[in-house]
Parts: C-alpha cells; structure tokens; sequence
C-alpha cells in the first residue's frame, strides 16, 4: 500500500473509462474480493443464474472480477475512490515518475505570441545550443505560426528516443533564424522549470508541474537561480498541478511561510492532525504571487489555500478545482489498483473551504479558455507584483 495525493482530473478521468467498462458485471460485486464462501449469498447465486441461463458465454477471469470491482465502487458511490487495470496502472506510475523522450524544452509565449522554447539544463535541445527565451520558427521544415497549438508542437519534437529532429530558432537578443539538430533523449522531467519573464527581466516564473518529493528542493533552487540573474519578484504558477504527495505540498507552503498551521488531516475513527510551520521559511520574504485554474487540484490548492489564508500571497486566475481528499493505493496482485479515499483535510480559517467550489482567486481573470487571448493571468501577476514594486 502506498499513500498517493492524486490527481482529480486524472482520478474522475480513469474512474468514468472504468465505469463505463464495467457497468455490465456491477452487480456481481465482492465473490472474488472475499475469502469466507457463502459471505454474499445472493451475489452467488445470480452468478450461477447467469452462467447456467445466459445466452451468452459468461466472461472470464479476470473480466468477469473487475466488472464486479466497478459494480461495488459504483455501490460504495465515492468519485476518487476507483478500480485502475494493470495497463492504466502502469501509465499512472510512469507519469509519476515522470520521464519522457524528446529534445527537453518548454513551451511559452511572449506577449507577441512568438512561440519561446525554454530548454531544460543539460537536456538536448540546451547540449544543441539552443538558448533559454529562443523563439521557434519551424520543425524539420515545417514552419511554426504564432498560431499553433502548444501540443501539436510539443508532438512535432517528441519522436523515438535517438532519432533527430532539425529545429529552426532564434536565439535572444537578435533572434536570427538558424538550424539546430538535435538528438531526441529520454530523461527526467523535473516537478518545477523556471525563467526570466521575457519582457521584465526583474520578474521570475516558477512553474510546477507535479507535487513530488523533490518539489521543495527544486523550487529553493529556482529562486536561488533567478536570484543571480537579478530577479527581484516572483510568480508561482501551480496551472494546470493536479497535485501530487500531501506531505511535499505542506513542506511547499512551509517555504514560503514564518508561523501558523498549514492544513489539519483526520482520517475515519482517528484524531485530527495539524502540519504546522515550525520555523520561518527560507522564501518568506519573497514578493509573491500564485497562479491558479480550475485544474489547480489537491497538494496544490494546499500551497495555494494555505498561503492565501494567511496573506502571504494573492491568488490570480479563475476558481480551482475543489479536492480536500486524500486516497490511499493498493496494489492488487495482478498489477491493478485501488485507490480508495480515506482522509479528508481543509486549511483551518479559509471561508469557503477548499470542497466548496475550490478557491477563490483574490484577482479573478478568464480561463484560457474564455481569454480573448494572450495570458491574461500572467499578465495581471506582472501587473501587480510590478506595481508593489
């Protein structure tokens, strides 16, 4: 069994493929799952109506377990506590895990809308020498408009680990078009990436990705980094985080605050237990500002919620997500899962509480999907932060 702070999207994702898989076997829930025979007599017997009087051919195991696993979870009514097959399960742990091929860069917009690469330290594109804030013009010969989507660009750069992809950037400040080949890799992909916003050298965005273990460690790192290129502000860009481990999230929020309770956690049948701030934090005196959406879930709305409740920092962009569960993992013997929610958590003091609606930005922007353009979040924490400042 493992503790996992998991994803919402993700989590309400496989459980609705996982339902509508499994609708069929519901009924025929926990035969399997129980030792003691006889334990669920009607469940029995509609088994053997079923195989003896069906048309046709009963499934077999294991379709005929996991229909009946779906059908006890549709019973038990929880949306994050699910059933993952071995092959999901395996997708789950990669993306845990997080490595991927390709030449290791990011992809942002400039307020132009030029497409900007920011290479990963030490990945290929970087090796290659392309620049931190290159603009992209093409991919093996195909030209990149302002308009392009981020994800048909991220597919034209990924390919099979070795193989080569010619890109066509320019590297700041003149940005001349020039070609760099670059050898395709397979390589971690680090919880948080940072960079100099490209039109004030004085603000700092740090983007995390995913909330793991070592997400404390690199986001003191990216502050260190920026604040020897003479950064003086920050952004904290949790978009798009689905979360992570609830204990990395607490030692996140502890970063950046001095004193006060960051969350209280209570499982069934147990006492409520408090993560408290029990010194000052390294990054407390930072200018600050976080980014938030609605996919902004679980141990990141912790760093959001807590920080916001206390003042530390100010929230920007549209309502979060609203998870305040916690699931435990077990991992069942033919390499599928459980995920079964078993704790609650809330950030004492915050009016309205994370389950209600997720959080309230305290500057509310568009969705990028309502935005008639541009960043508009973005653009509202260079705003702000620039004007106390």
């Amino acid at each position: 069994m493992t503790t996992l702070f998991t994803k919402s999207f993700l989590v309400t994702l496989l459980g609705i493929v996982c339902l509508s898989l499994g609708f069929g076997g519901g009924l025929l829930a926990q035969s399997y799952l129980i030792e003691k025979p006889g334990e669920f007599p009607i469940l029995e017997q509609a088994e053997r109506i079923l195989r003896d009087h069906g048309l046709k051919e009963t499934p077999g195991s294991p379709a005929l377990e996991y229909g009946m696993i779906r059908g006890m979870l549709q019973a038990y009514d929880d949306p994050y506590t699910i059933f993952v097959e071995p092959v999901q399960h395996e997708l789950e742990t990669n993306t845990l895990q997080g490595s991927f091929g390709g030449i290791g860069v990011r992809i942002g917009r400039d307020e132009a809308e030029n497409v900007i690469l920011y290479p990963l330290p030490g990945g290929p594109a970087a090796t290659a020498g392309v620049l931190e804030g290159a603009r992209l013009f093409g991919v093996d010969g195909t030209a990149i408009s302002k308009d392009a989507i981020s994800e048909d660009i991220q597919a034209a750069l990924r390919g099979p680990v070795g193989s080569r992809v010619v890109i066509s950037a320019g590297n700041p400040p003149d940005f001349v078009s020039q070609e760099f080949p670059v050898k395709r890799a397979e390589f971690a992909l680090p919880s948080v990436t940072w960079h100099v916003y490209p039109d004030e050298n004085r603000l700092g965005i740090i983007e995390v990705n995913v909330i793991a273990a070592s997400t404390s460690d690199e986001v003191v790192q990216a502050v260190s980094d920026l604040k020897k290129r003479d950064v003086e502000v920050f952004v904290l860009d949790l978009r798009d985080n689905f979360g992570g481990l609830l204990e990395a999230g607490v030692d996140i929020a502890r970063l950046f605050l001095s004193q006060g309770i960051v969350i209280e956690q209570q499982y069934r049948g147990q006492t409520i237990e408090s993560f408290k701030v029990e010194h000052e934090g390294l990054l407390a005196d930072i200018p600050l500002a976080i980014l938030v959406n609605q996919h902004t879930a679980s141990a990141a709305e912790i760093i959001a919620g807590a920080l916001q409740q206390q003042g530390r920092a100010r929230l920007i962009g549209s309502s979060t997500y609203g998870k305040d569960t916690i699931q435990l993992v077990f991992d069942l013997e033919d390499g599928s899962s459980l995920h079964v929610t078993s704790a609650r958590w809330w950030v004492p003091g915050l009016q309205p509480p994370i389950g209600e609606n997720g959080l309230q930005p305290d500057i509310l922007t568009p969705t990028a999907e309502d935005a008639a353009g541009g960043d508009e979040a973005l653009r509202s924490a260079v705003d702000y932060l620039m004007g106390i400042n």
